[in-house]
């Protein structure tokens, strides 16, 4: 049996049998979880190995990239942004990034980068990855390529280019690279053990990630044995020319080692936050209300931050998807705590999102990658908060 560490207020213990059950039924070798009601921690839980290999142990300190859960951290950037009047959303990306202009991109509002409407998914000649770290050579092949349908029409999930296109907005405007900006503005005030660019000093504290190969191998699969509705989706990952794998080879190689010191510390605000999942939770309950003096948004901001703005059937993903200014929202696969819920997902499991209505603010990061249909584990812990609000 899994140690299991940390506080559970009253109320609260069904997230501790379903964190542990995670561990003695649903793969968790290290990870965390952490909730926030009205404001102040109720679940605050770890346990496990940050290295397997090595036996290092999950400590409360002990931090773990989350993939693209980073993307509600660069979404909150933007939008404290517009709160101060310093973006407009619905303002051209070419007002503030001139070069954006052009291929005929010179009228895609910003709202439309932040909603993964812009059609920008991918380039017709990936950037070498040593040249996609340090920025500006992707900032510039993104401001110079063509949409791959026409802006506003339809939306697909730009995995890995929306941090690139969202992140030069931010810097544009603030003068500040979206991790320096996320740090002295989001993570400074409210204490956030969470990066966007991790400094040299903090890469022990890192977790191992450990990644779980998938029972059937999806790219060799024949069609026939596929289920009717997942042949699409099948056949789009057979295909390397499809929207859902040109998606993810914007670079040279294609494949990006997150575990590397290099890309560790780049800026990579789509997909390369590092941090805890008190981290996350901390900061989404800072956008739904105040944590020790700090709100991040106001209501008002809020609102606006967590409307719908694109849903239906996605290009790249080939389900149904539903995404705010920056934000995802509740699905059928991802109901979160309920329909006025908004967060963001990462590869492999990793979770954070807020619920205005019922003050709540969660965050799990964990170090076994699993995904798809067959991980349970941030479902089994949602729907323990939800029985112990219930």
């Amino acid at each position: 049996m899994t140690t299991i560490y940390g506080e559970v207020a009253a109320g609260f213990e069904p997230v501790r049998e379903a964190f542990a059950a995670n561990f003695a039924q649903h793969g968790d070798i290290g990870a965390a979880v952490c909730v926030y009601q009205y404001g102040r921690p109720v679940v605050d839980l770890w346990g496990g190995f940050a290295d397997p290999e090595t036996d290092r142990s999950w400590t409360r300190d002990t931090l773990q990239l989350v993939y693209s859960a980073t993307k509600g951290a660069t979404a909150t950037a933007a939008h404290m942004l517009a709160e101060r009047g310093a973006l407009d959303l619905d303002a051209p990306v070419a007002k503030y990034w001139p070069e954006f202009a052009a291929n005929g991109k010179a009228d895609i509002p910003v709202r439309w980068l932040l909603s993964h409407q812009a059609g920008l998914i991918t380039l017709d000649q990936p950037v070498p990855l040593n040249e996609a770290l340090a920025w500006h050579p992707m900032a510039a092949a993104l401001a110079a390529q063509r949409p791959q349908w026409t802006p506003g029409t339809a939306h697909g999930y730009h995995g890995r280019t929306w941090g690139w296109l969202v992140g030069e907005v931010i810097r544009r405007v603030s003068g500040r690279t979206p991790g320096r900006f996320f740090a002295d503005e989001i993570a400074a005030p409210l204490g956030l053990d969470f990066f966007i660019g991790l400094p040299a000093d903090q890469r022990d504290r890192v977790s191992r990630m450990v990644y779980q190969r998938p029972a059937i191998d999806l790219t060799t699969v024949p069609a026939e044995s596929v289920p009717e509705e997942l042949r699409e989706q099948v056949a789009a990952w057979q295909d390397p020319e499809s929207l859902s794998n040109r998606a993810y080879a914007v670079t040279d190689p294609a494949a990006i080692d997150f575990d590397s010191p290099e890309v560790q510390a780049a800026e990579l605000p789509a997909s390369n936050g590092i941090g805890t999942a008190h981290a996350l939770a901390r900061m989404y309950a800072a956008l739904i209300g105040e944590v020790d003096g700090v709100r991040l948004l106001t209501s008002e901001t809020l609102a606006s931050a967590a409307k719908e703005q694109a849903s239906g059937k996605d290009q790249v993903m080939l389900i149904p998807s539903r995404f705010s200014s920056g934000y995802m929202l509740p699905t059928e696969t991802n109901p979160m705590i309920g329909p006025n819920s908004f967060g963001h997902t990462g590869r492999g499991g990793s979770l954070g999102f807020a619920d205005p209505e019922q003050g709540i603010a969660f965050g799990y990061a964990m170090n076994n990658i699993i995904g798809g249909l067959d991980d349970l584990r941030a479902t089994s812990l949602v729907d323990a908060v939800r029985k112990s609000l219930a």
